[in-house]
């Protein structure tokens, strides 16, 4: 299956980019990530270079690969990061979140992998159909029943190297369609849109590239208070069943002939 990708990092509102993005794309296996260092403390950005780094180091030779063999690879990022922390005591709380998505194309699976806030988006005939879960204490008051909590959706209970350490969470293995398309973005990106901007930029372009500026250009005319990574990825052809998808939906609303 066809599989076409693209990325941003932007610095945003913040004074300085701790966002880092990250590709492999082989024959047989694929992996795109973003991780974004935990600001307030010192090395948010150092922790997320050595988690990006590690983890794509990791996972460099081109095979089939499976879920528990990536699980392993960010648990080393995790030591690598601690293993960081103990030899520079400045750096002794640095933290980054991650979110990775993982493609076995040799048999057209995906699964992912995240820590923290930053999030996977699954789209599947141009719509959302799996968003991953934010390690927050606004998505725990989201999930308690409670809304519009005023509550920093900034401050998490789990990241890579947090002072806490918690395992990340890892997602079922999905079987791949054609026309599946996944984004893997910093919150600065995801809080910028909403999931209906982001299934109509969707259904406007016709490669992943045209996907993120789309995106991007409604995050302009929005306040840019964070920094603003993403990855796009396309499986096979979106821009053909998402037309699809809308030709059928509208067919739906037709008056009926005589």
């Amino acid at each position: 299956m066809k599989m076409t990708f693209a990325s941003t990092s932007q610095i945003g509102g913040r004074d300085s980019n701790q966002d880092l993005t990250g590709s492999l794309a082989g024959e047989h296996r694929a992996c795109f990530l973003v991780c974004d260092g935990v600001a307030g403390l010192p090395g948010g950005d150092k922790a997320a270079l050595i988690a990006r780094d590690r983890l794509l180091s990791e996972l460099t030779e081109d095979r089939h690969f499976s879920p528990q063999e990536t699980r392993q690879a960010v648990e080393k990022c995790e030591r690598s990061i601690r293993e960081a922390q103990q030899i520079n005591p400045k750096f002794s709380r640095m933290s980054t979140t991650l979110a990775a998505l993982f493609i076995d194309r040799s048999h057209q699976l995906a699964w992912w992998a995240h820590a923290g806030d930053s999030r996977i988006y699954h789209f599947r005939r141009g719509f959302i159909h799996q968003v991953t879960r934010d390690h927050s204490l606004a998505q725990q008051m989201k999930d308690a029943g409670y809304e519009n909590t005023g509550i920093n959706s900034n401050l998490l209970y789990n990241a890579l190297g947090a002072e806490v350490t918690r395992d990340a969470s890892y997602s079922d293995v999905l079987e791949l369609e054609d026309g599946d398309a996944f984004l893997v973005c910093t919150d600065g990106f995801w809080l910028s849109l909403s999931e209906e901007e982001m299934e109509q930029a969707l259904r406007m372009v016709n490669s992943p590239q045209e996907w993120l500026a789309l995106m991007q250009n409604a995050i302009n005319r929005s306040s840019k208070s964070d920094n603003l990574s993403a990855v796009a990825v396309w499986m096979g052809s979106p821009q053909e069943t998402t037309l699809l998808q809308s030709l059928a939906d509208s067919a739906r609303f037709l008056p009926p002939r005589d």
